[in-house]
């Protein structure tokens, strides 16, 4: 229990702008402050927070409170966890008794998977640095990447036995449930009901929460002959705590210089994001290797509106860099690309340059979204009829999705020019496409209030005390 005292001080300490800043850009408005809601999926500024009142409020969804009930909403924690995490930011000690068993078995399933997760990232830190193979073959390995020591440890790098149950023996033997081990994907049973570690003989990445929390892991195979060749990887499993379409990898380290530089960077990979810290470059984040998703973007969004896409120089990279675009457009991100030379990924490139050269060729090499996307259907259309039609129409969808009209002009303006067409006929075309997009969005919104219709009313929620100054 965490005594009434301690209590007062914890939310003497938590100044709401300061705690909600670390997790949403705010901007002064008034004797308030505005940001985007980080509950529901917000393109214009509806969370207000107040300072004198110590209170937030998104007028759009109604969620909101104090410095404790945000971070109760946004981390999806208890009333004492929150005040456990404000005590920690604060450095504010809290004494309270040890745990009975039977309390701790009582713990629920997220937050135990949690601790679960922070033992194995300590778990395989411990074993790249004060285990002979963890030195010879992890340690070797991040060292071949040219990985710093000092970025090694901010990045939490750690290596996997190649035991096939190391991490699971240890895990029980320090009373670790075997349960959480399988639920947090950390392990697996085979066919024979022996428990066996998903990441043995790999070095491994941690991925972490927006608020530091561990909440899945990336492992790395590694060839004991040829000291990593092999580049494939093993990633954790969907779980109750993890969703990888909810995660970008580095964004808890990225955050603050996003916000500075009013800029994301968005690669492809763990070692792209690591590599490009060593260059000096910390706002950046990685989509892990997957497609994009809405919800990376959204969560891009809460700390900028500018993102550039690096991807890999080659046909691949460059395709994966185009189907992001219209995504980030729709959620009115400002886009622009950078595509190394072919061959190099941000990770090999970083190798090949120091810092100073590695930040001028990011800052010298950006190309706005439309100007890259037309140039390069330019390119494969050569004059054929058919292909230019399908360019156009590409071009097209991709102006359409822009919510902001005066944007979508200049863009329509630009691109008329650079295709040497008349400017009316993309004006129609692109209010052709918004119309459909408008009525299959239309159609989509009845079928859902049909769907709610056909269910039970759920109870009302109650509303913060917050009002508009």
């Amino acid at each position: 229990m965490i005594d009434r005292a301690t209590v007062d001080r914890i939310m003497d300490a938590a100044q709401i702008v300061d705690v909600v800043s670390d997790f949403v850009t705010l901007r002064k408005a008034g004797v308030n402050y505005k940001g985007l809601c980080p509950f529901h999926d917000d393109r214009t500024p509806s969370f207000v927070v107040s300072p004198s009142k110590g209170l937030c409020k998104c007028f759009a969804c109604g969620k909101g409170g104090n410095a404790v009930h945000f971070i109760m909403e946004h981390e999806q924690l208890s009333y004492p966890d929150a005040l456990r995490y404000l005590a920690r930011k604060y450095n504010i000690e809290i004494k309270e008794r040890e745990l009975t068993e039977e309390e701790k078995q009582a713990q629920d399933e997220r937050e135990s998977m949690f601790v679960v997760n922070e033992w194995a990232c300590q778990f395989f830190q411990d074993q790249l640095y004060n285990t002979v193979d963890g030195r010879a073959i992890g340690m070797t390995y991040f060292r071949s990447r040219g990985f710093r020591d000092d970025i090694i440890k901010k990045f939490q790098l750690g290596y996997s036995p190649s035991q096939r149950d190391a991490c699971a023996r240890e895990a029980k033997a320090k009373g670790y449930k075997e349960e959480f081990l399988l639920s947090t994907g950390l392990c697996y049973k085979r066919d024979n009901g022996q428990l066996q570690d998903r990441f043995f003989g790999r070095v491994i990445f941690p991925v972490h929460t927006l608020s530091g929390k561990v909440v899945a892991f990336g492992g790395r195979v590694l060839d004991a002959a040829t000291k990593g060749v092999n580049v494939k990887y093993q990633n954790s499993p969907e779980s109750a705590i993890y969703s990888k379409k909810k995660e970008l990898y580095g964004l808890f380290l990225a955050k603050q210089a996003i916000v500075r530089h009013d800029l994301c960077f968005l690669v492809e990979g763990y070692t792209d994001v690591i590599s490009m810290h060593q260059m000096g470059v910390e706002n950046v984040v990685s989509s892990s290797g997957t497609a994009l998703t809405t919800e990376q973007i959204r969560m891009i969004h809460r700390f900028t509106e500018n993102i550039t896409v690096l991807y890999d120089g080659d046909a691949a990279g460059i395709k994966a860099s185009e189907r992001g675009i219209d995504m980030l457009l729709a959620e009115g991100m400002n886009v622009k690309l950078l595509l190394l030379p072919d061959g190099d990924d941000p990770d090999s490139f970083a190798r090949k340059h120091n810092a100073t050269e590695y930040q001028a060729y990011l800052n010298g090499h950006q190309v706005d979204f439309i100007k890259y996307k037309t140039d390069l259907l330019l390119h494969e259309a050569q004059g054929d009829p058919i292909k230019l039609s399908r360019l156009i129409s590409s071009i097209v969808h991709t102006i359409s999705v822009i919510p902001d009209e005066i944007t979508r002009s200049v863009y329509t303006r630009e691109t008329a020019t650079m295709l040497n067409m008349e400017e009316r006929m993309l004006v129609a075309a692109i209010s052709k496409e918004m119309a459909q997009a408008k009525e299959e969005k239309q159609k989509q919104r009845e079928n859902e209030r049909n769907r709610k219709n056909a269910q039970l009313p759920s109870s009302g929620q109650a509303h913060s005390s917050l009002d508009q100054d």
